[in-house]
């Protein structure tokens, strides 16, 4: 079912057509925008907390888990725990020992906020992050304290780990594209900077959200942009119906070189971010409440009329914001 409707995909070639898919896969799905990047980042982070667990308890007990040892204290499976991240509430499996003496250092016992760790965390999956950054990283989220052969023992945990994600193989078609970025700081010859990482999140042909890959952004171009998609293509991506982003440098000629019958969109949610910031914070609610009219609406004569109604209420207020609704044509409508 899947490989057939991977086939109907790859033979659709106008522009409506295209719609109608990304239409039904939205609608059928329920996908909503950019924001979906964050859901997906969960489970990497998830599964990147539990092996640095892990490479903790192989510390604690003095042993790894293939290993035979006389230590009468061993694991015993793993609990359960909720904690809040910059993504959002998310659940973590923590590993536990028969003696129940083992006292995480990544997540502490009572610790329920993650959000000071999680982009870092998230950091050392994007491409061009060097070893010793990975490791400079891991410093960072355990403090002074760690030493240094047991930073390098969660390194070689999770190095396997990364270097596997980063070179897994792609879909070979792409209904949808996202492009995002997050902000971390990492340390280098002993200084922190900050860098910005782009998260480009699939959705693939049966709506399921994949995180594609993470790469540090430097100097973006058109040259960069080329680079990043001709990386997904030697993962074996052979096509891109719509990639859809925030107004990125360079990335139009990039996407008509690479996949130049892909179709480039602006992000509705960048959109309407790039339009709330010239709203006050005491009507930002109720702004935000009348752009809903506007992608909610049945089509696209309903949601013109929708806008007009948006700009008779706040032009006067806000000229600025209607002014950035006015330049941006209306696009498919999304449920």
């Amino acid at each position: 079912m899947a490989e057939r409707r991977k086939k109907e995909i790859h033979r659709v070639q106008m522009t409506e057509g295209k719609r109608n898919i990304i239409r039904q896969l939205l609608e059928e799905y329920d996908i909503q925008s950019a924001e979906d990047i964050q859901d997906a980042l969960k489970d990497l982070l998830g599964g990147t907390i539990k092996e640095m667990m892990e490479a903790e308890m192989d510390d604690h007990l003095g042993y790894e888990r293939s290993e035979r040892s006389e230590n009468p204290d061993y694991r015993n499976g793993y609990k359960e725990k909720t904690v809040n991240s910059s993504y959002g509430s998310m659940k973590i499996e923590v590993p536990q020992d028969r003696d129940s003496s083992f006292e995480p250092k990544v997540v502490k016992k009572r610790q329920k906020d993650i959000s000071g760790i999680d982009r870092k965390i998230i950091s050392m999956y994007a491409k061009g992050m060097t070893t010793r950054q990975i490791s400079d990283t891991l410093k960072d989220i355990y403090g002074f304290e760690a030493s240094e052969g047991f930073i390098s023992d969660v390194t070689d945990k999770i190095l396997p780990q990364i270097e596997e994600w980063q070179q897994r193989p792609l879909d070979e078609v792409y209904p949808v594209i996202f492009i995002d970025a997050i902000h971390y700081s990492v340390r280098e010859d002993g200084i922190i900077r900050k860098l910005a990482a782009y998260v480009v999140l699939g959705i693939n042909s049966e709506g399921k959200k994949e995180v594609i890959t993470i790469e540090v952004g430097e100097n973006e171009s058109s040259k960069y942009w080329l680079s990043v998609l001709n990386s997904l293509k030697n993962r074996g991506v052979k096509d891109i119906l719509i990639i859809c982003a925030d107004g990125l440098t360079g990335i139009r000629e990039a996407i008509a070189a690479a996949y130049p019958k892909t179709e480039y969109r602006r992000c509705i949610v960048h959109q309407v971010r790039n339009t709330l910031k010239y709203v006050s914070d005491k009507d930002k609610k109720s702004f935000a409440r009348d752009l809903k009219t506007i992608y909610n609406a049945p089509d696209e004569k309903k949601g013109l009329e929708a806008r007009d109604k948006v700009s008779a209420k706040w032009g006067e207020k806000y000229p600025n914001a209607v002014r950035a609704r006015r330049k941006r044509p209306l696009r498919a409508h999304r449920k």
